[in-house]
């Protein structure tokens, strides 16, 4: 029997099965968060990041119609200007820790994903969305600011500067066919089965070779900011770290023996 626990915070939960952790956003009806949502993130992350059991983290929201509609526009409101920068950039940095993190992280949106709702999701490795989810964008410009948590840097390394560009600066919000056809979203299931279907995929990843997952991830993840010729020898220093594992040993046994591999992690 698989063990599940589960710890509760204010604004979120972590609920732990297995090899697969579950960060489950209820700040409020649209989780609109403010700072006390990104310190409670931001231990949430830190504590699966220890945890060596953890393969696969899914971010879901426990809200009916948003993922996340971004930050509270009363709480940016009534702080001053230098508190926002600094609320920016804790954010960011909170958020920089899932590409740094060896575990594979999804973002599962089965409700209006925008602002910095959709940042969180680009921080993710992957994302998944209902055919009924709602809206997905980022309409900071409507504020008169931009988006400030990854909007534009990390948005434009996925879907190419000028659709970045393009969308920031018109702060149109699209369809989940649409964010699919752009590369915004990995896949789109019918809304009833989005997420049965990213814990599918969930517990899909987490039955692979777990040490080959992670420095997969770590090399594209850390590999793409960098120039190619020193990305590719960044590549060949995970790949020497996997020729020397247990995994990679059992890997190559289980091949020439034909049986499934037990994979260790190690």
């Amino acid at each position: 029997m698989t063990l599940v626990t589960e710890t509760k915070k204010e604004n979120l939960s972590v609920v732990k099965k297995g090899s697969i952790a579950e960060i489950h956003l209820h700040v409020n009806k649209a989780n609109s968060y403010t700072l006390d949502y990104y310190r409670e993130l931001n231990e949430a992350i830190d504590e699966i990041r220890f945890d060596s059991d953890i393969k696969v983290v899914v971010m879901v929201s426990d809200m009916p119609k948003f993922f996340s509609a971004g930050a509270d526009i009363n709480f940016l409101k009534a702080a001053e200007p230098r508190f926002k920068t600094q609320f920016c950039l804790f954010c960011n940095e909170t958020l920089d820790k899932i590409a740094r993190s060896p575990q594979i992280y999804i973002a599962c949106l089965e409700g209006h994903t925008v602002g910095g709702g959709l940042e969180m999701a680009l921080a993710c490795d992957l994302r998944f969305m209902g055919d009924k989810s709602g809206n997905i964008g980022l309409p900071e410009i409507s504020l008169g600011v931009l988006a400030g948590t990854g909007g534009t840097q990390r948005l434009a390394r996925l879907v190419g500067f000028s659709q970045a560009l393009d969308m920031n600066i018109t702060g149109a919000l699209y369809t989940p066919q649409e964010a699919l056809d752009m590369g915004l979203v990995n896949r789109v299931f019918p809304q009833a089965e989005t997420r049965a279907k990213t814990m599918e995929y969930a517990e899909r990843v987490a039955s692979t070779a777990p040490y080959a997952a992670s420095n997969i991830k770590l090399s594209i993840m850390n590999g793409k900011e960098m120039p190619l010729n020193a990305a590719i020898r960044y590549e060949g220093e995970l790949q020497n770290l996997l020729f020397r594992s247990e995994d990679a040993k059992e890997g190559l046994s289980a091949f020439l023996e034909k049986r499934s591999p037990d994979w260790k992690g190690l």
